[in-house]
């Protein structure tokens, strides 16, 4: 399941919806949260459940839902009105804990029992920063089940929640908190062995500090984004995978390994490698193949 790119598409928007097929987003992600107004949410869901069902049997990408936070009643209205169209997954927002996605799945396996969809199947993707006590459990998703798709981070809400003034400095770097913030949720989606997605680049008309951010992306661990605008979809897509030149040597480390069994190092072009380069070399050959698995 590659998750390079997941697009927000607000739900109450029939023009978005129909134009988002077109999109080439790993993921397509129907908001019925911030993006839409409280008195537009009865229709966006109706428009979210339609387009589900419309593409239950040719659907080209996953699509996802982001419902209402889940100790919110409209929760539950949403849940209601789209898991009859079977969403690949469920983005959850102002995740609290660990807790609510345990309790998320508790909610979804019911309705998949009543629907007679695979138990488990409804994946969830929590965005997982944007409440300040979310930040002191975030090392406890690895205690949740194989519902959990991977982990993402959210600065905006957050930096309401703090009152702060800004979240970038002056160069257009996070500050220091949410650059902690980041740090966290790469290290608990690993902790957790799930993908870890990096947030929104809000400036869709700078492609190329959206490369460079997501050149930093891709350096520290995270395996995809969120992009902000259908724009940055290809640029992000292209990014998060392997070019050939790091295929190629990533084969050549493996290679060498398996012409070497027991070995725990040796050495290829005159450097050293050991078993994390090993292992780092067959992360990538999996998502090569991943992406490539169309």
């Amino acid at each position: 399941m590659k998750l390079r790119s997941l697009l927000f598409v607000p739900a109450d928007s029939e023009r978005k919806l129909s134009n988002s097929e077109t999109v080439p987003a790993d993921a397509v992600i129907l908001d019925l949260e911030d993006s839409v107004a409280p008195e537009n949410k009865a229709a966006a869901r109706k428009l979210a459940a339609d387009f589900l069902s419309a593409n239950v049997e040719r659907r080209q990408k996953q699509l996802w839902v982001r419902i209402n936070p889940v100790n919110q009643p409209e929760a539950q209205e949403d849940l209601a009105s789209i898991m009859h169209g079977r969403p690949d997954g469920i983005v959850q927002p102002k995740t609290r804990s660990p807790e609510d996605v345990l309790l998320l799945g508790q909610q979804l396996e019911i309705f998949e029992n009543k629907l007679g969809i695979d138990t488990g199947s409804t994946r969830i993707l929590p965005v997982a920063t944007e409440t300040p006590q979310a930040l002191f459990s975030l090392g406890d998703y690895v205690r949740c089940n194989q519902r959990l798709a991977g982990l993402t981070w959210g600065a905006e809400d957050l930096g309401t929640a703090l009152g702060a003034v800004t979240n970038k400095d002056i160069q257009g770097k996070w500050t220091s908190p949410f650059q902690l913030v980041r740090n966290l949720c790469l290290f608990a989606a690993h902790a957790a062995s799930v993908v870890a997605i990096d947030t929104i680049y809000a400036d869709f008309h700078d492609l190329e500090g959206l490369l460079a951010s997501c050149d930093e992306a891709i350096r520290d661990g995270f395996s995809g984004r969120l992009p902000f605008h259908p724009d940055q979809v290809i640029l992000i897509n292209s990014a998060f995978t392997p070019s050939e030149q790091e295929i190629i040597h990533a084969r050549r480390i493996v290679d060498l390994f398996e012409a070497n069994p027991g070995a725990a190092a040796l050495s290829l072009d005159g450097v050293m490698l050991d078993i994390p380069h090993l292992k780092q070399a067959r992360n990538i050959l999996a998502r090569a193949a991943e992406t490539h698995d169309e």
